[in-house]
Protein backbone atom coordinates (compact mmCIF):
# COMPACT_ATOMS: atom_id res chain seq x y z
CA UNK A 1 0.00 0.00 0.00
CA UNK A 2 2.81 2.37 0.81
CA UNK A 3 4.46 1.70 -2.60
CA UNK A 4 1.19 2.38 -4.40
CA UNK A 5 0.68 5.67 -2.69
CA UNK A 6 4.19 6.72 -3.31
CA UNK A 7 3.78 5.91 -7.09
CA UNK A 8 0.51 7.85 -7.26
CA UNK A 9 2.05 10.72 -5.47
CA UNK A 10 4.91 10.83 -7.96
CA UNK A 11 2.49 10.74 -10.85
CA UNK A 12 0.38 13.52 -9.49
CA UNK A 13 3.45 15.56 -8.81
CA UNK A 14 4.58 15.15 -12.41
CA UNK A 15 1.18 16.16 -13.75
CA UNK A 16 1.07 19.14 -11.47
CA UNK A 17 4.48 20.21 -12.56
CA UNK A 18 3.43 19.96 -16.19
CA UNK A 19 0.31 22.00 -15.58
CA UNK A 20 2.25 24.57 -13.70
CA UNK A 21 4.62 24.94 -16.69
CA UNK A 22 1.71 25.36 -19.12
CA UNK A 23 2.50 22.19 -21.13
CA UNK A 24 -0.24 19.74 -22.07
CA UNK A 25 -0.22 16.42 -20.36
CA UNK A 26 0.20 14.52 -23.61
CA UNK A 27 3.13 16.64 -24.99
CA UNK A 28 6.26 14.86 -26.31
CA UNK A 29 9.74 16.34 -26.43
CA UNK A 30 11.44 16.45 -29.95
CA UNK A 31 14.82 14.73 -30.16
CA UNK A 32 17.41 15.66 -32.95
CA UNK A 33 18.66 12.59 -34.87
CA UNK A 34 21.85 13.42 -36.85
CA UNK A 35 21.80 10.11 -38.75
CA UNK A 36 18.28 10.66 -40.02
CA UNK A 37 19.11 14.27 -40.92
CA UNK A 38 22.15 13.21 -42.96
CA UNK A 39 20.06 10.64 -44.83
CA UNK A 40 17.44 13.26 -45.66
CA UNK A 41 20.12 15.64 -46.97
CA UNK A 42 21.60 12.91 -49.19
CA UNK A 43 18.17 12.01 -50.52
CA UNK A 44 17.47 15.64 -51.42
CA UNK A 45 20.88 15.99 -53.11
CA UNK A 46 20.33 12.84 -55.17
CA UNK A 47 16.87 14.04 -56.21
CA UNK A 48 18.31 17.40 -57.29
CA UNK A 49 21.05 15.64 -59.28
CA UNK A 50 18.45 13.51 -61.07
CA UNK A 51 16.49 16.62 -61.98
CA UNK A 52 19.64 18.26 -63.35
CA UNK A 53 20.41 15.14 -65.38
CA UNK A 54 16.90 15.17 -66.83
CA UNK A 55 17.24 18.84 -67.77
CA UNK A 56 20.60 18.15 -69.48
CA UNK A 57 19.07 15.21 -71.33
CA UNK A 58 16.21 17.35 -72.56
CA UNK A 59 18.64 20.03 -73.71
CA UNK A 60 20.66 17.44 -75.63
CA UNK A 61 17.52 16.07 -77.26
CA UNK A 62 16.51 19.59 -78.26
CA UNK A 63 19.94 20.19 -79.83
CA UNK A 64 19.71 16.85 -81.63
CA UNK A 65 16.30 17.76 -83.05
CA UNK A 66 17.63 21.14 -84.17
CA UNK A 67 20.61 19.48 -85.88
CA UNK A 68 18.34 16.94 -87.54
CA UNK A 69 16.15 19.75 -88.82
CA UNK A 70 19.23 21.48 -90.23
CA UNK A 71 20.46 18.27 -91.83
CA UNK A 72 17.07 17.79 -93.46
CA UNK A 73 16.75 21.39 -94.66
CA UNK A 74 16.68 21.79 -98.43
CA UNK A 75 19.21 23.94 -100.24
CA UNK A 76 17.58 27.32 -100.90
CA UNK A 77 19.34 27.64 -104.29
CA UNK A 78 18.71 25.41 -107.30
CA UNK A 79 20.41 25.54 -110.69
CA UNK A 80 18.23 22.82 -112.21
CA UNK A 81 16.12 25.10 -114.37
CA UNK A 82 19.14 26.98 -115.73
CA UNK A 83 20.97 23.75 -116.54
CA UNK A 84 17.91 22.29 -118.23
CA UNK A 85 17.53 25.40 -120.37
CA UNK A 86 21.19 25.30 -121.41
CA UNK A 87 21.02 21.59 -122.25
CA UNK A 88 17.82 22.18 -124.17
CA UNK A 89 19.50 24.91 -126.22
CA UNK A 90 22.35 22.59 -127.19
CA UNK A 91 19.88 19.85 -128.07
CA UNK A 92 17.93 22.30 -130.20
CA UNK A 93 21.05 23.16 -132.19
CA UNK A 94 21.72 19.49 -132.79
CA UNK A 95 18.13 18.87 -133.85
CA UNK A 96 18.37 21.73 -136.36
CA UNK A 97 21.17 20.03 -138.29
CA UNK A 98 20.75 20.86 -141.97
CA UNK A 99 20.30 18.38 -144.83
CA UNK A 100 21.68 15.30 -143.04
CA UNK A 101 20.41 14.94 -139.48
CA UNK A 102 21.80 12.79 -136.66
CA UNK A 103 19.68 9.85 -137.76
CA UNK A 104 21.14 6.48 -138.69
CA UNK A 105 18.47 5.56 -141.24
CA UNK A 106 18.63 8.93 -142.97
CA UNK A 107 22.42 8.77 -143.13
CA UNK A 108 22.32 5.29 -144.66
CA UNK A 109 19.72 6.37 -147.21
CA UNK A 110 21.59 9.53 -148.28
CA UNK A 111 24.94 7.76 -148.53
CA UNK A 112 23.43 5.04 -150.69
CA UNK A 113 22.06 7.64 -153.13
CA UNK A 114 24.55 10.52 -153.04
CA UNK A 115 27.84 8.91 -152.03
CA UNK A 116 27.72 5.69 -153.97
CA UNK A 117 30.05 4.68 -156.77
CA UNK A 118 29.54 6.55 -160.02
CA UNK A 119 28.01 4.17 -162.54
CA UNK A 120 28.78 4.04 -166.22
CA UNK A 121 25.16 4.76 -167.03
CA UNK A 122 25.01 7.89 -164.87
CA UNK A 123 24.67 10.98 -166.99
CA UNK A 124 27.11 13.85 -166.76
CA UNK A 125 24.34 16.12 -165.54
CA UNK A 126 23.61 13.68 -162.67
CA UNK A 127 27.28 13.56 -161.78
CA UNK A 128 27.43 17.33 -161.59
CA UNK A 129 24.21 17.53 -159.59
CA UNK A 130 25.47 14.89 -157.11
CA UNK A 131 28.72 16.77 -156.65
CA UNK A 132 26.80 19.94 -155.95
CA UNK A 133 24.62 18.19 -153.35
CA UNK A 134 27.62 16.70 -151.58
CA UNK A 135 29.30 20.10 -151.50
CA UNK A 136 26.15 21.61 -149.99
CA UNK A 137 26.06 18.82 -147.39
CA UNK A 138 29.61 19.59 -146.31
CA UNK A 139 28.99 23.32 -146.25
CA UNK A 140 25.84 22.90 -144.13
CA UNK A 141 27.64 20.55 -141.74
CA UNK A 142 30.43 23.06 -141.17
CA UNK A 143 27.83 25.74 -140.51
CA UNK A 144 26.04 23.48 -138.02
CA UNK A 145 29.33 22.79 -136.25
CA UNK A 146 30.04 26.49 -135.93
CA UNK A 147 26.55 27.11 -134.52
CA UNK A 148 27.10 24.43 -131.88
CA UNK A 149 30.48 25.95 -131.08
CA UNK A 150 28.86 29.36 -130.64
CA UNK A 151 26.21 27.90 -128.34
CA UNK A 152 28.82 26.16 -126.18
CA UNK A 153 30.90 29.33 -125.91
CA UNK A 154 27.85 31.37 -124.93
CA UNK A 155 27.04 28.83 -122.23
CA UNK A 156 30.44 29.29 -120.56
CA UNK A 157 29.35 32.47 -118.76
CA UNK A 158 26.22 30.74 -117.48
CA UNK A 159 28.27 27.76 -116.28
CA UNK A 160 30.70 30.01 -114.42
CA UNK A 161 27.88 31.92 -112.76
CA UNK A 162 26.13 28.71 -111.67
CA UNK A 163 29.37 27.21 -110.39
CA UNK A 164 30.03 30.29 -108.26
CA UNK A 165 26.52 30.27 -106.82
CA UNK A 166 26.70 26.55 -106.02
CA UNK A 167 30.10 26.86 -104.37
CA UNK A 168 28.81 29.71 -102.23
CA UNK A 169 25.74 27.67 -101.28
CA UNK A 170 27.93 24.70 -100.42
CA UNK A 171 30.16 26.74 -98.15
CA UNK A 172 27.19 28.27 -96.33
CA UNK A 173 25.28 24.98 -96.02
CA UNK A 174 23.82 24.47 -92.54
CA UNK A 175 23.27 20.74 -92.79
CA UNK A 176 24.34 17.54 -94.47
CA UNK A 177 21.42 17.58 -96.89
CA UNK A 178 22.19 21.09 -98.14
CA UNK A 179 25.87 20.23 -98.61
CA UNK A 180 24.89 17.05 -100.46
CA UNK A 181 22.43 18.90 -102.69
CA UNK A 182 25.02 21.53 -103.54
CA UNK A 183 27.51 18.79 -104.43
CA UNK A 184 24.95 17.00 -106.58
CA UNK A 185 24.17 20.21 -108.47
CA UNK A 186 27.87 20.80 -109.07
CA UNK A 187 28.09 17.28 -110.51
CA UNK A 188 25.07 18.06 -112.69
CA UNK A 189 26.84 21.20 -113.92
CA UNK A 190 29.92 19.16 -114.81
CA UNK A 191 27.73 16.62 -116.60
CA UNK A 192 26.15 19.45 -118.57
CA UNK A 193 29.58 20.74 -119.59
CA UNK A 194 30.59 17.24 -120.65
CA UNK A 195 27.44 16.98 -122.74
CA UNK A 196 28.35 20.29 -124.41
CA UNK A 197 31.79 18.93 -125.24
CA UNK A 198 30.19 15.74 -126.59
CA UNK A 199 27.82 17.77 -128.78
CA UNK A 200 30.72 19.90 -130.01
CA UNK A 201 32.81 16.86 -130.91
CA UNK A 202 29.81 15.25 -132.60
CA UNK A 203 29.11 18.29 -134.75
CA UNK A 204 32.77 18.69 -135.71
CA UNK A 205 33.08 14.99 -136.44
CA UNK A 206 29.94 15.10 -138.59
CA UNK A 207 31.33 17.99 -140.66
CA UNK A 208 34.71 16.32 -141.09
CA UNK A 209 33.12 12.99 -142.01
CA UNK A 210 30.91 14.58 -144.66
CA UNK A 211 33.82 16.50 -146.09
CA UNK A 212 35.99 13.39 -146.26
CA UNK A 213 33.11 11.52 -147.88
CA UNK A 214 32.73 14.35 -150.40
CA UNK A 215 36.43 14.24 -151.22
CA UNK A 216 36.38 10.48 -151.64
CA UNK A 217 33.34 10.70 -153.91
CA UNK A 218 34.96 13.53 -155.85
CA UNK A 219 37.97 11.32 -156.53
CA UNK A 220 35.70 8.52 -157.70
CA UNK A 221 33.74 10.89 -159.91
CA UNK A 222 36.95 12.31 -161.34
CA UNK A 223 38.09 8.81 -162.33
CA UNK A 224 34.75 8.12 -163.97
CA UNK A 225 34.85 11.38 -165.88
CA UNK A 226 38.45 10.70 -166.96
CA UNK A 227 37.45 7.22 -168.11
CA UNK A 228 34.65 8.67 -170.17
CA UNK A 229 36.93 11.32 -171.59
CA UNK A 230 39.51 8.88 -172.89
CA UNK A 231 37.08 6.10 -173.84
CA UNK A 232 36.87 5.64 -177.62
CA UNK A 233 33.68 7.05 -179.04
CA UNK A 234 32.48 8.47 -175.72
CA UNK A 235 34.79 11.26 -174.72
CA UNK A 236 36.96 13.61 -176.68
CA UNK A 237 36.63 13.42 -180.47
CA UNK A 238 39.52 15.00 -182.40
CA UNK A 239 38.64 17.29 -185.23
CA UNK A 240 39.85 20.14 -187.35
CA UNK A 241 39.69 23.55 -185.75
CA UNK A 242 39.74 26.73 -187.77
CA UNK A 243 41.42 29.41 -185.69
CA UNK A 244 41.69 32.14 -188.32
CA UNK A 245 39.36 33.01 -191.12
Amino acid sequence: MIKIHIHCLATVSAVALALSLGAPASAQFAVFDPTNYAQNVMTAANTLQQINNQITSLQNEARMLINQARNLANLPYSSLQTLQQSIGETQRLLNEAQRIAYDVRQIDQIFSTQYGAAGASTSSASLIDGARQRWQNSLAAFQDAMRVQAGVVQAIDTAQSEAGALLSSSQSAVGALQASQAGNQLLALQSKQLSDVTALLASQGRAQSLELARQAQAQEQAREQMRRFIAPGQGYQPGNVAMFH
